[in-house]
């Protein structure tokens, strides 16, 4: 693997882990103001936004990036400025479109969510002006992603990392600022504060636009799109350069609606399952819980795999343009390995430490119920990264329509069991429903990337069986030090005490995990051999 394909899925590992960092963080202090119900109506309304965002981009600016990254790698520069330039204007329009859409069908979500005209103490109105506030970030978004994805078609992960950043940074202080001005400061009522809250996504996207027009100014002559070309251009038609990235987008649109879609499908199936199976009472603190809070954990170790998706498409695109298949096969070998090592041992110890990694969040509201959802919940983030990085290694293989139907068949696997089984598990049954879902996608999907990769499992599947096995050791090792420091401390007796629990714990089990991969050989093995220049006493071997 290219020493600068590992800087940019460094850098934008970074970028995005620093960003749902943030993005984790300022639910505590948010979770304090608004509570469970008002995590609840904030769902609500972002779960629409982000499906209508994914239709908005429609798979865009991923698809731009995989034609820049063809047609520089051809040396035809100005096709890939033509399309830019192009993207720019498409975006603006399918922006203000799905904008329009969202806005005015929200009466019609909203009462679709709720199931009731009342729900938890939340009405359908509320549900309303809550999606109207968020439905205005759909106008400014899709033009950030576009300039996002152009500057990832030549692997210049610096200016998407930063904006990433500055965009949570921006939201977050906007958000946690309006909501303690109308809650605390002019007494204004929860609905208010949690619709100022999604329209921070608005404010947050204007922070982060203005970062990639600076970096846009300020590298334009450098950068290889900028170049005279080395080839006569291919003056492609508008019509046929659009059917092309079209082409490569319709995947993108579905891939990029895999998270979106499964939330959508809980949104709106969630309540209305729990009310059939006798548990209105408790209907929208267990969605709430499901939806909005525990997936703000579960989804930290998923940022990895996201970024590795974003770095990998343009990367396995240029090698299978260039026929370097012996190439193409080490990368995915290689990347699909490090997943496993680094998301693997992440769920593991977060399925353990459920309970402090949950009070520390969320103050101890609901947490005998929030640890339990956290703990089941955990595993999947293993699904969600091993689907993502999936995807983009059949999108860079150009078998799109493999992904959609990867895809496709774990919609409906959710799509049938969720009701079903949250009728008869609550929350769990939600989660095992999504589990499955990602399960028979990932199935299919890898029996894909064999076929057409002629990519063999043998070295994936040992190396997976001992990170495994590593894996439960650490775990293991967790339990014992939380049950040890039990004696001492008690988590559920407030933030401090679980903050202590956790960091401890996540200090002994990462050290066990580190040294016995050391020790294994391991990480030697994954990363090579100028790792152990890291460790101490081996520099002179090394």
């Amino acid at each position: 693997m290219s020493n600068k394909f590992l800087r940019g899925t460094f850098v934008l590992t970074l970028g995005t882990y620093i960003s749902r960092i943030l993005g984790m963080i300022y639910i505590i202090p948010f979770t304090a103001l608004v509570g469970i119900p008002g995590n609840g109506l904030y769902q609500v309304g972002y779960v629409q936004y982000a499906l209508f965002l994914s239709i908005a981009t429609a798979g865009f600016p991923m698809a731009v990036s995989k034609y820049v990254s063809k047609y520089n790698a051809l040396g035809d520069y100005e096709t890939s400025r033509r399309m830019f330039k192009t993207g720019l204007i498409v975006m603006s329009i399918t922006g203000v479109l799905a904008f329009l859409v969202l806005f005015s069908l929200s009466p019609y979500f909203a009462q679709w969510a709720l199931s009731k005209n009342e729900i938890g103490g939340v009405t359908v109105e509320d549900a309303i002006f809550v999606t109207r506030m968020v439905s205005l970030a759909l106008i400014l978004v899709p033009i950030m992603s576009l300039f996002r994805g152009f500057f990832q078609g030549h692997q210049s992960m610096g200016p998407t990392a930063v904006s990433q950043v500055i965009e949570q940074i921006v939201r977050i202080i906007f958000l946690l600022g309006a909501t303690y001005y109308i809650l605390k400061v002019i007494k204004g009522d929860l609905v208010t504060a949690v619709g100022y809250a999604t329209f921070a996504a608005l404010v947050g996207a204007v922070g982060g636009l203005i970062v990639l027009i600076i970096y846009w100014f300020r590298r334009k002559g450098s950068l290889l799109a900028m170049q005279k070309n080395e080839i006569p251009s291919h003056n492609i038609p508008v019509k046929t350069m659009f059917k092309e990235v079209f082409s490569y987008a319709l995947p993108f649109v579905f891939v990029g609606l895999a998270i979106p879609l499964y939330n959508f499908i809980d949104t709106f199936t969630f309540n209305s399952a729990m009310v059939r199976a006798g548990f209105e009472s408790v209907a929208f603190e267990h969605f709430s819980i499901t939806t909005a809070l525990v997936p703000k954990l579960v989804m930290i170790p998923v940022s990895l795999a996201t970024a590795f998706g974003l770095t990998l498409i343009p990367s396995v695109t240029e090698a299978f343009t260039n026929k370097n298949y012996e190439g193409l096969r080490r990368q995915i070998d290689q990347t699909l390995q490090i997943i496993m090592f680094l998301v693997l041992p992440a769920v593991i110890g977060l399925s353990v430490l459920a309970g402090p990694a949950y009070n520390v969040f969320f103050s101890g509201k609901s947490l005998e119920l929030g640890q339990d959802i956290l703990m089941w919940y955990a595993p999947v983030a293993l699904l969600f990264s091993l689907f993502t990085v999936n995807a983009a290694i059949l999108q860079g293989l150009n078998k799109q329509k493999l992904a959609v139907i990867s895809l496709v068949l774990g919609i409906l696997v959710k799509l049938v069991l969720n009701m079903p089984l949250i009728e008869m598990f609550q929350s769990v049954g939600s989660i095992a429903a999504t589990a499955l879902g990602y399960l028979v996608s990932l199935i299919y999907g890898f029996a894909m990337i064999k076929r057409h990769a002629h990519y063999s499992y043998g070295v994936l599947i040992k190396r997976t069986f001992l990170i495994l096995t590593l894996g439960i050791f650490m775990g293991l090792t967790v339990s014992v030090t939380q049950s040890i420091l039990d004696i001492f401390i008690t988590y559920s007796d407030g933030g401090t005490q679980s903050v202590t629990v956790l960091v401890i714990s996540v200090i002994v089990g990462g050290a066990v995990y580190l040294y016995l991969a050391y020790r294994s050989h391991l990480l030697e093995k994954l990363f090579g051999s100028r790792i152990l220049k890291f460790i101490p006493g081996r520099r002179r071997e090394y």
